[in-house]
């Protein structure tokens, strides 16, 4: 009976592996999802190692800095760079190198065994070796018109990235996690008033960044607020707030409006197979981008939620595409 039932295991194995190879169209060593800085610079370091790298951009092509203007942090630009021009050359850099840049979308992987299985727009399926994972994370937004239209016209969700332009003028903040109270101290040494909006009558950041929060003398906390309406025609002017418990508005002059309610990383296609903390990121070995899964590294955004900036993501992918390299060499496979 035991024999009769690996029989059609084996069977039913073959029949599986048939089909599969039907459906399959394409075997890759190196496969990198996402397009930000980190799987471009993924692309451009496993190129130069001759690892052939195929990289898929996803949805939204180039990532978050794409809907960001000017980047005047990043090294290299010393006259600053836009965001998009930014990601165009990184992608010109990648292609230089080697490296396969597709426009596509990963939509089902199957990371159970080896070779790693990835299925691109719902269609055909790509065996990989090793996978980089670079699919970053994205801002939550608070859903009103006027944040959607002047993002990156003085609204951002980022204010290590922007804080300078707002140097010497009056800017709000919405938000009340240790992120928010981080990024309202920040702003405080560059603006000269931080107007903070907090939706209930109590913050949600630990104890030591509220007592920070609270010492910083320009920085004014508005309890119970929420944000109704950001005000201005082609740039930030003011925001308008009302308050939950009397329903009252307020409007307050401001040159720039920060949301930091927090980042979603876009790993929900991995849930089922890759090791994640309990807000979805990505949990790599320490100093490294190796996941739980053999092959599967992981770098940038998706995988980092302290500093999120597009020259510590580059750094990841570089590390990432190391690793991959240091993977397959190990494995034999060349």
């Amino acid at each position: 009976m035991e024999l009769f039932f690996s029989s059609i295991q084996l069977i039913l194995t073959i029949i599986n592996f048939r089909k599969m190879e039907q459906i399959i169209s394409e075997k890759v060593k190196c496969l990198i999802i996402g397009s930000g800085p980190a799987g471009y610079t993924a692309a451009i370091y496993a190129a130069r190692a001759n690892l052939n790298p195929v990289l898929y951009q996803g949805i939204q092509p180039g990532g978050q800095l794409t809907i960001t203007t000017e980047v005047e942090n990043y090294p290299g630009y010393s006259d600053g760079v836009q965001g998009p021009q930014m990601m165009i050359d990184f992608e010109k850099q990648a292609v230089r190198m080697g490296a396969d840049i597709r426009f596509g979308t990963v939509t089902q992987v199957d990371f159970s065994s080896q070779p790693l299985l990835v299925q691109i727009d719902e269609k055909k399926w790509i065996v990989a070796d090793a996978v980089i994972v670079s699919t970053g994370a994205s801002a939550q937004w608070l859903g009103l018109e006027s944040e959607e239209r002047l993002n990156g016209f003085g609204v951002s969700a980022c204010a290590v990235c922007d804080g300078f332009f707002f140097r010497g003028k009056e800017v709000a903040i919405v938000g009340a996690g240790d992120t928010a109270a981080e990024e309202a101290i920040y702003l405080s040494k560059l603006c000269t008033k931080v107007h903070m909006l907090v939706r209930r009558n109590e913050m949600r950041a630990s104890k030591i960044m509220q007592e920070r929060v609270s010492k910083t003398e320009n920085i004014k906390i508005y309890w119970d607020s929420v944000t109704d309406e950001i005000i201005g025609a082609k740039t930030v002017e003011a925001v308008r707030i009302k308050n939950n418990k009397t329903g009252e508005l307020q409007t307050i002059p401001i040159s720039g409006f920060f949301v930091a309610i927090g980042h979603k990383p876009n790993s929900d296609l991995f849930k089922n197979w890759l090791e994640m903390d309990e807000a979805g990121y990505i949990k790599t070995i320490p100093g490294k981008s190796i996941t739980n899964v053999s092959g599967v590294f992981a770098s940038g955004d998706v995988q980092d939620k302290i500093y999120r900036q597009a020259v510590t993501a580059a750094g990841s992918g570089c590390i990432a595409a190391l690793d991959a390299e240091r993977y397959l060499s190990e494995m034999g496979i060349h």
